[in-house]
């Protein structure tokens, strides 16, 4: 269930908030295949399903960049803030990637809010997402994501 903050600045009570998880999402060889197109990385491990059923993970697996940007798909599960005039991604820190995405396997996403603070007439905070993988007792990767929004 997306958690819902009416405003900006309750972001800033809610340091340790968990949310999530989101619903799973198959990771299928052509988001792979598209995001190899896009980004010009079609290194054989993510696109030559053939090839790859002999490579260390029998079979392909996604670009460490495409599950992370991912999390852009998984954040509006997670929380909707509300009451801003507009919000920038800022970026992110501390991203690792811990475990391999195989093609077909199912991902998701849990968060929790580590910091917010009132920075430049907004409010800045980071939310720590983990991309969980099924059966996996390792996730994809952890990122803390930052994000300010500037109240209307």
């Amino acid at each position: 269930m997306t958690r819902v903050v009416e405003r900006p600045a309750d972001l800033l009570g809610m340091v340790g908030t968990s949310m999530g998880p989101t619903g799973w999402i198959t990771v299928e060889q052509n988001r792979v295949d598209g995001f190899a197109d896009v980004t010009g990385d079609h290194q054989w491990i993510h696109v030559d399903v053939e090839r790859a059923k002999a490579g260390p993970f029998g079979g392909t697996i996604a670009h460490g960049y495409l599950t992370m940007s991912m999390i852009n798909l998984f954040l509006p599960e997670l929380v909707e803030v509300r009451g801003f005039a507009h919000a920038v991604n800022v970026g992110l820190d501390r991203l690792r990637f811990l475990a391999p995405v195989k093609v077909g396997s199912r991902i998701r996403a849990v968060s929790e809010i580590v910091s917010a603070e009132e920075i430049k007439g907004a409010i800045q905070s980071v939310v720590r997402v983990t991309i969980e993988i099924e059966g996996s007792d390792k996730p994809a990767l952890i990122a803390d994501t930052i994000s300010r929004y500037f109240p209307e």
